[in-house]
């Protein structure tokens, strides 16, 4: 089992693919396997305090120099499925968006030009060598992206309220061929129904992300440390995936109405959690 803490590093959502070991080449899938018997694994929360401490050095750290070699492990139904961290390709990826989630002077404050330029050369050689890499988890902040949730159904939500130094938890974990079945019929009824916009352009990339995995994987889409910016009892009443799907079969019968409920609903579900994100 992963080990507990109780220091809790907030506001990072995460969607995940699992991976069977029959997926990876002989050399790192040994490797895996002998990883997954360990007793003890780190968690989520100690990946994202790694990288939060490779921030406070001066110059800071954007990148780890050394990728990796830890992973999320699920054992289901006798198979061993593997999320690996890749916690240096998506420092890259996340260093390439981050003009767009912050202010240039907030951005130049937190990281100077001259380290985020030698980062994208490091990047740039590193791609050059393995063109053909994706990372196998997703990290969003602040927010669970709308299109995360037409990967999964409510009957696969897990919900636990957490107890002491153990925090809440809402996650939802789906086999691999039933996300892909509802990226391709959410895609036809929105392509049918609106124009094309950020709902549509945003599952079309994650459905393309899924399509590179082995179909026997289960993607998991995570609340993380989101669940500690939701307003006491409204995460247990949290059913965001059913409004999504409710909305978009309500646009596939072409009942606008119970469309924009639907989407009401989801609207002020996450205004709370928008205005605290703003306050900050």
């Amino acid at each position: 089992m992963p080990k507990v803490s109780s220091v809790v590093v907030p506001y990072a959502t995460y969607l995940r693919v699992y991976e069977p070991l029959a997926a990876f080449p002989e050399r790192e899938r040994d490797h895996w396997a002998r990883y997954a018997r360990r007793p003890e694994r780190p968690s989520y929360q100690d990946e994202l305090r790694r990288s939060l401490a490779d921030l406070v050095p001066t110059p800071p750290i954007p990148v780890p120099v050394q990728e990796s070699a830890d992973a999320f492990v699920l054992e289901v139904d006798g198979v061993v499925c593997v999320c690996p961290w890749r916690t240096r390709l998506r420092g890259w990826q996340a260093l390439q968006e981050l003009p767009e989630e912050l202010p240039k002077p907030v951005v130049d404050a937190m990281l100077p030009p001259v380290v985020r330029r030698q980062a994208a050369m490091d990047y740039e050689r590193w791609l050059a060598r393995n063109p053909d890499c994706r990372p196998w988890i997703r990290t969003a902040t602040w927010q669970v992206p709308l299109n995360w949730f037409v990967l999964v159904s409510d009957e696969e939500r897990r919900f636990e309220k957490g107890s002491g130094e153990i925090p809440p938890m809402l996650r939802y974990r789906t086999p691999m061929v039933q996300a892909r079945r509802r990226v391709a019929r959410a895609l036809r009824t929105l392509k049918d129904t609106m124009e094309e916009g950020p709902l549509i352009d945003g599952l079309l990339d994650v459905g393309r992300w899924l399509e590179e995995f082995h179909p026997r994987s289960l993607v998991e889409l995570d609340y993380g440390g989101l669940v500690h910016t939701v307003p006491a009892g409204a995460l247990e009443d949290d059913h965001s995936a059913a409004d999504v799907a409710a909305g978009i079969e309500a646009l596939r019968q072409g009942d606008g109405a119970a469309a924009g409920e639907a989407y009401g609903r989801l609207v002020e579900r996450w205004r709370a959690v928008r205005d605290l994100r703003s306050a900050n």
